[in-house]
């Protein structure tokens, strides 16, 4: 053999090894790939426990973003997500939720009344109907056909005395970064204020390699009667594209529909972007269209790519997000924004 061909064949025997190399570092990391990430730091440590629970149990992301979610729609001092929230300008908690997985299964629910779970109604929306989205006294039977209870109609101790004060004025002027100071509350406290809207967006990534998320929320408080937000419209407030990523919202819910916000954060991701710069561009996207004034507006996005990468931006300051990738804890990521002072 020559040596000319004897180098050769080093060298590909090299570039060989070298790709073997790379294919067992990509499984390893797809092997301990896990992660949640979820809207909104305050209320993520609670609901990210739950998801990260059934992921490290060798779960499904869509049990874990399901079970994670929930944990916010229970708990009754939450002003903005479940029957606890803050109600519409009729004195009527109405809730939104979707849920979607890697196979692009999706189910939605919008405007439902008394039922203490939507992202649950959600599901079996998508698993046991033809349907994809079932809305007001529709989406309330379903949930009872499906074994749900009928909860009382009485406001949350907090969300009653915010009405009372809203009724006051009766003025609808939704506050920026409303979310991060309508988490959940200190056990007892019915001092709830001046909350406006809030969302709890959970995307997840289990060992498999496989995406899913959910969304839920109560929508803006005090809203027009009847008001459908981003929440529960596939492609808005929520997308997941396995081959390419997942990604969900939280803010103005007319601003993430005008945009098709979360189908767009994907559409960037799969044209190589990371999910940060994916949700950047979601972002300037919706400043350039919007014919809101921005000072007045917060849209924040979150994303996770195939590849186990994740990221986040804001119109404005103040979005904040949870990324668990271990049972150790949640990690705040306090994300970049658009809108400088």
């Amino acid at each position: 053999m020559k040596r000319r061909d004897l180098l050769k064949l080093i060298s590909l025997g090299g570039i060989a090894l070298g790709m073997g190399k790379t294919a067992v570092a990509s499984a390893h990391k797809q092997k301990r790939g896990a992660l949640v990430l979820s809207t909104w730091y305050n209320q993520s440590l609670t609901a990210n426990a739950a998801a990260w629970k059934i992921l490290e149990a060798g779960g499904t992301a869509l049990d874990a973003v399901e079970a994670g979610v929930q944990v916010s729609e229970n708990d009754a001092s939450n002003c903005c997500v479940g029957l606890g929230a803050n109600p519409d300008r009729e004195g009527i908690v109405t809730l939104d939720a979707s849920i979607m997985d890697h196979r692009h299964q999706i189910g939605a629910v919008a405007a439902l009344e008394r039922i203490k779970s939507p992202i649950h109604v959600a599901r079996q929306v998508m698993e046991n109907t033809p349907h994809v989205l079932l809305v007001g006294s529709g989406a309330q039977a379903f949930a009872l056909s499906s074994g749900a209870a009928l909860e009382p109609a009485e406001l949350s101790p907090h969300a009653s005395k915010a009405y009372k004060e809203w009724l006051e004025k009766s003025k609808y002027a939704p506050e920026i970064n409303i979310e991060k100071k309508g988490g959940p509350l200190p056990p007892g406290d019915a001092a709830a204020g001046p909350f406006n809207h809030d969302t709890i967006g959970m995307i997840a990534m289990d060992a498999a390699g496989n995406l899913s998320g959910a969304c839920t929320t109560s929508g803006m408080a005090f809203k027009m009667r009847g008001r459908v937000g981003d929440s529960p419209i596939i492609g808005a407030g929520l997308y997941v594209d396995n081959a390419v990523g997942a990604a969900t919202a939280t803010g103005h819910g007319e601003e993430v529909i005008r945009s098709c916000g979360s189908f767009l954060v994907v559409e960037f991701m799969r044209r190589g972007h990371s999910p940060e710069q994916a949700c950047k561009k979601a972002v300037e996207r919706i400043l350039a269209i919007t014919p809101q004034d921005p000072a007045l507006l917060q849209v924040g996005f979150i994303a996770i790519s195939k590849s186990g990468d994740y990221g986040g931006y804001a119109l404005q300051d103040g979005f904040d997000y949870g990324v668990m990738r271990s049972a150790e804890k949640t990690e705040q990521v306090k994300a970049e924004y658009r809108l400088k002072a």
